[in-house]
This record gives C-alpha cells, structure tokens and sequence, in this order.
C-alpha cells in the first residue's frame, strides 16, 4: 500500500508542475523516476483512482503529518521537499526573534532544509517553509514563530 500512497503523491506533484510549465525530464529528474512514468501521470495512464485519492487525502494533512508522511513514503528528503513545496496550498511566513542564540537546532530539524544560520542567528526561507513548526518545537528560546498567510 505505500508504494501506491507514493504513487500518488508522485502524480499529483508531477500534474502540479507540469501545468506550471515544468518539462517532463526536470519533473522527471526533481522526482525521481524515469520520463515515461511522468508522461504516463500527465496522460492519465497507469494510475489507480484509489491512490489519487489517498494521495490528494494525505496532501490536506496539518503540515508536520503532511511531510512526515511524506517523508516516511519518499525515503529521500529532496523527493519529500519538492512534493511537499508543490503540493502545500498554504503559505506561512516564519518569524525570528532577538533572542536566537543560533544554536542550530532549527537547521538541523528543518526537512525542507528552510533554515540556516547566518551571522548566528536563524534565518528561515518561507519560500521552503511549508509550516510544519518542527523548528519552532525544538527551539530552546522559543525564538521560532511560524505564522500563515
């Protein structure tokens, strides 16, 4: 069953992108799999029902079990980031204090790989940020505020 879970996240993050105007060899490359299998998804073929509407289920998740699912499926955390970015329908807009310490601890939770130190204090892209507020639990000085837009 999970592969056909992955199955669908793959067909619907290879539509997203493609009616986004992505070529199937880029989709075929930030997904992992071959340029026939994106073609069979962008012409409907060799998908079951049943894993779209798994799939599209699971993308409505809270963001943290929406990744973390993603995540478990893909086994990969570039795959699990452009599923997640391409999928993801809302938007967050990540907030850091003064009183970040750059510890690190937020790089080091972050999957979307959305933070990173400079000048030793957080930053967060919230173009990569999909609001899964992992960073801002482990946060030692609740410095991490993640709000949606």
């Amino acid at each position: 069953m999970p592969k056909h879970i992955l199955s669908g996240l793959n067909y619907l993050a290879a539509i997203t992108l493609r009616r986004e105007g992505y070529l199937q060899k880029d989709i075929a490359k930030w997904l992992g799999m071959d340029r026939s299998t994106v073609s069979h998804y962008i012409n409907g073929r060799n998908i079951s029902l049943d894993s779209i509407e798994t799939a599209e289920t699971i993308s409505k998740f809270c963001p943290h079990d929406f990744l973390q699912m993603t995540n478990v499926l893909t086994k990969d955390t570039g795959k699990t980031r452009i599923i997640v970015k391409t999928l993801m329908k809302r938007k967050f807009n990540p907030k850091i204090k003064d009183s970040c310490i750059g510890c690190g601890l937020c790089v080091d939770t972050c999957l979307m790989k959305a933070a990173e130190l400079n000048n030793l204090k957080a930053q967060i892209d919230s173009n990569w940020c999909c609001g899964c507020r992992m960073c801002e639990s482990r946060c030692p000085t609740n410095s991490i505020e993640i709000l949606e837009v």
